[in-house]
């Protein structure tokens, strides 16, 4: 397992990070403590969670995922575990989240962290993240900006300001952006140089062999301000595996099969076609689909580590597997000449 600096915090973080938006829906309580243990028994250092999960979202599970890493975190040697969670933005109907009103402000912020501290069963987390921009952007599939949909918001300067005395309190050591723009890593980083405040050291965005719009302007700002990538999704909700091509065997139960009208975003005109090439580049050099898409963004230079997330311990083996999998020039280029044909499929 290799361990990479995230942005410019001291942290040295494992390349592949654990995700749990599973645990508490999908898998039990004892499933998530396997994963836990088998994955962090592989050198995996970094676990990501949300007070949001699991997903997807609702009212009688808000939380539980925390919950679930709690039990397990309990146990552990604090110091040898890096944590991450998320606070859940402003702009989605989450009615039973602090009452529905979401901003990033300075009382959703300390009661939200005070909650996933609790739920943890920990003093501090490693990297707090805003779940999602708290102005309006176009997210989860969205790709047109619209200024009729913009509304009123917290300005960053005050929500960095929040997050400084939360970090001087000890219960955060450092922050991240999720689902961001590069406008937002510019400005989150130019304000907190500007007002000596903190710094965001990551932006968790999608990324995966459907969905490479960071590769340009997002990249860009993450190089010059220093951000690491925490890419999520790098099987595409699963369509990279191959399980959901016309004429492959039962999938059994997956999160499309089971949550009606969840991942839209990859049920997109070009997804069959750009998953059907990608899936014979695998065959041909005797890889799995899910190996060669890990192995894919984990060669990407602005990725500091690939969450991964899974049902069974089979699926994570596998997944983690793909930490021994080296793409040569041939695969890529192979991989370049699918992108060029069927570019960004899933957006």
């Amino acid at each position: 397992m290799k361990y990479n600096q995230l942005g410019n915090s001291d942290l040295k973080v494992s390349e592949i990070c654990l995700g749990t938006m599973t645990f508490g829906n999908q898998n039990t309580i004892d499933e998530a403590r396997q994963q836990l243990d088998y994955a962090f028994g592989r050198g995996i250092n970094f676990l990501d969670t949300a007070e949001m999960y699991p997903v997807p979202p609702q009212e009688k599970t808000y939380g539980i995922t925390e919950t679930f890493v709690g039990e397990w975190l309990k146990h552990q040697q604090r110091d040898r575990v890096i944590v991450a969670t998320k606070l859940v933005g402003a702009g989605r109907p989450f009615t039973w989240v602090r009452g529905g009103s979401n901003q990033v402000n300075r009382s959703n912020i300390e009661a939200a962290i005070d909650a996933s501290l609790k739920r943890l069963q920990t003093d501090y987390v490693d990297l707090y993240q805003i779940h999602w921009p708290d102005r309006y952007v176009p997210t989860f599939g969205q790709t047109v900006f619209h200024p009729e949909h913009d509304r009123d918001t917290v300005p960053i300067a005050e929500q960095l300001e929040v997050f400084a005395d939360i970090i001087k309190a000890g219960k955060v050591r450092y922050i991240g952006v999720s689902n961001e723009t590069p406008w937002g890593i510019a400005t989150f980083s130019q304000v907190a140089q500007q007002l000596n405040l903190p710094k965001i050291i990551s932006i968790q965005n999608a990324y995966n062999l459907l969905n490479r719009v960071f590769d340009s302007a997002l990249a860009e700002a993450s190089y010059r301000e220093k951000v690491g990538l925490l890419a999520y999704s790098p099987l595409a909700f699963g369509f990279l595996t191959g399980k959901h091509l016309p004429g492959a065997t039962d999938p059994g139960a997956t999160r499309i099969s089971l949550f009606e009208n969840f991942g839209q975003r990859y049920f997109k005109p070009r997804v069959t076609a750009a998953v059907a090439e990608y899936v014979e580049i695998a065959k041909r050099h005797n890889l799995s689909p899910a190996q060669l898409a890990i192995a894919f963004v984990r060669s990407r230079w602005f990725v500091s580590s690939t969450i991964i997330g899974a049902t069974t311990l089979a699926q994570l083996q596998e997944n983690i597997d793909a930490i021994n999998v080296h793409l040569d020039d041939a695969i890529l280029a192979e991989i370049e000449a699918v992108h060029e044909k069927i570019p960004n499929p899933a957006p």
